[in-house]
């Protein structure tokens, strides 16, 4: 997933206002982080692997001075998780340097990658977001021709943030399958993942850039232009809405908190259950589960407590990972003995939490476990930045719903219809992309992506 911050802000510490951004974003990827500033045109970046509070000091953050600034926290989805792989990527090129934050997943990346090495051009790092920024930097036309013709020559999600010339440029894909929102702090302009960032440091979001959009901002101001066809109403990943975004943010023009709340009030509608009290799995299931106590009458408990000290186990790089993070994360209360309990989540995708959680329940003395999900089962991979790989590893594919049920080891078990994911959200179908749910993708997706994420990392001798 990744989260990416820009600011153009001459007179402000937009390295400090970054890491804000930045803190403000976390949640979108916990693998490493990096800023990277330009004074006078000239780049100077940081980045390592860690949070962003581990990543950066007071020492760090002072030593980077300069008028625009761009930021990113990663989440894998091409290239393994080592420092070269960490954002914000520096190219440096025959036309210029660039500094880029990449958020999404290319799905041409093979191709150009091969075209660029044949040129040559050299690569340091396995991720896709070194492709785009090599394109830009070879680009001998002006900047933001340059950034265009990228555009359109690349395929698959992308929202980024790019530092060149002194200017800040921020893009998105024609489909806006990621989310990218511009901001205002008092005449500065900023850009965004999500409007969350804005709200901690004190800016106003103005908008989300339109898909196929193309934003300048530098010393003459913000200009925007629509540098690639847009392919219908845009295709915003509906997980987004489900899980990924922070709840405070707002996407569409939607706050994310009252969506997740009216998809457990629905859910409730169409599979009630017989039962004493509603736990959410937190905190992503948490307003889902306060929607479905709501509508269903069934009082609300807090019956697993979350240690808030450890990361999404969702988005740990490897499922070894995800485990062993699921009991370090999660541990019920007392409380559930000799109950009936329903347990609401956002999602299920590989199933390791949810199955775990069943049996840590049933252990604590829950009588039964009713799983409520207020999103319908995911079928198939994401091929646009959502660590899904193939459909071996989702736990929905292929099975039926009491398939499932069997093994997460719950009493009963329920989805949220398609039709009542799409009513809560206020918005219609042909705005988001849902393949992970119907298997219908946006952009073609070629055979070789069925490989893994580190297909293009060397062999070893």
């Amino acid at each position: 997933m990744c989260g990416v911050f820009g600011i153009h802000a001459p007179g402000r510490d937009v390295a400090r206002l970054s890491y804000f951004g930045l803190f403000a974003l976390q949640h979108r990827g916990q693998e490493s982080a990096g800023i990277a500033v330009s004074d006078a045109g000239r780049v100077t970046v940081l980045r390592d692997m860690g949070l962003v509070t581990q990543v950066f000091s007071e020492q760090k953050l002072r030593g980077l001075r300069g008028q625009t600034a761009i930021g990113h926290s990663r989440y894998s989805t091409t290239g393994s998780t080592h420092w070269a792989n960490a954002q914000p990527i520096v190219h440096h090129g025959p036309a210029r340097t660039v500094a880029l934050a990449h958020n999404g997943n290319l799905t041409n990346t093979g191709e150009l990658r091969a075209e660029l090495l044949r040129s040559g051009a050299r690569l340091s790092s396995t991720s896709d977001t070194e492709v785009i920024a090599a394109l830009v930097a070879r680009d001998e036309r002006p900047l933001e021709e340059a950034v265009a013709g990228t555009m359109a020559r690349i395929e698959g999600a992308f929202s980024a943030v790019l530092l060149a010339e002194g200017k800040l440029v921020g893009f998105r894909d024609p489909d806006g399958i990621r989310p990218l929102a511009l901001g205002e702090l008092e005449g500065d302009f900023l850009l965004a993942s999500e409007s969350c960032a804005f709200d901690l440091i004190g800016a106003e979001p103005l908008r989300e850039l339109r898909p196929g959009e193309l934003v300048v901002v530098d010393a003459d101001g913000m200009r925007a232009e629509q540098a690639v066809e847009t392919r219908g109403g845009g295709a915003l990943c509906i997980f987004e809405f489900i899980y990924f975004a922070r709840p405070d943010s707002t996407l569409r023009g939607v706050e994310l908190h009252g969506a997740r709340v009216r998809m457990g009030e629905r859910l409730a509608a169409e599979a009630p259950a017989g039962a004493d009290v509603v736990l959410a799995i937190p905190d992503s299931g948490t307003p889902a589960a306060i929607g479905f106590a709501r509508a269903s009458g069934i009082p609300f408990g807090e019956g697993l407590i979350k240690n808030r000290y450890v990361g999404r186990t969702f988005i740990q790089p490897d499922q070894g990972l995800r485990e062993r993070g699921v009991r370090m994360k999660f541990n019920p209360l007392a409380e559930v003995r000799g109950k009936r309990v329903v347990v609401v989540d956002d999602s299920i995708v590989r199933g390791s939490t949810t199955r775990q959680i069943v049996a840590m329940l049933f252990e604590s003395g829950a009588e039964e476990v009713h799983v409520r999900v207020s999103s319908p089962p995911i079928v198939s991979p994401c091929f646009y930045g959502i660590d899904m790989a193939g459909e071996d590893e989702l736990i929905a594919a292929g099975r039926s719903v009491d398939e499932v049920r069997e093994q997460i080891g719950a009493t009963s078990l329920a989805y949220l219809s398609l039709e009542g994911l799409q009513e809560a959200t206020r918005r219609p179908a042909d705005s988001f992309c849902r393949a992970c749910l119907t298997r219908s993708y946006p952009t073609r997706i070629p055979e070789d992506l069925r490989l893994a994420k580190l297909r293009f990392e060397r062999t070893p001798a």
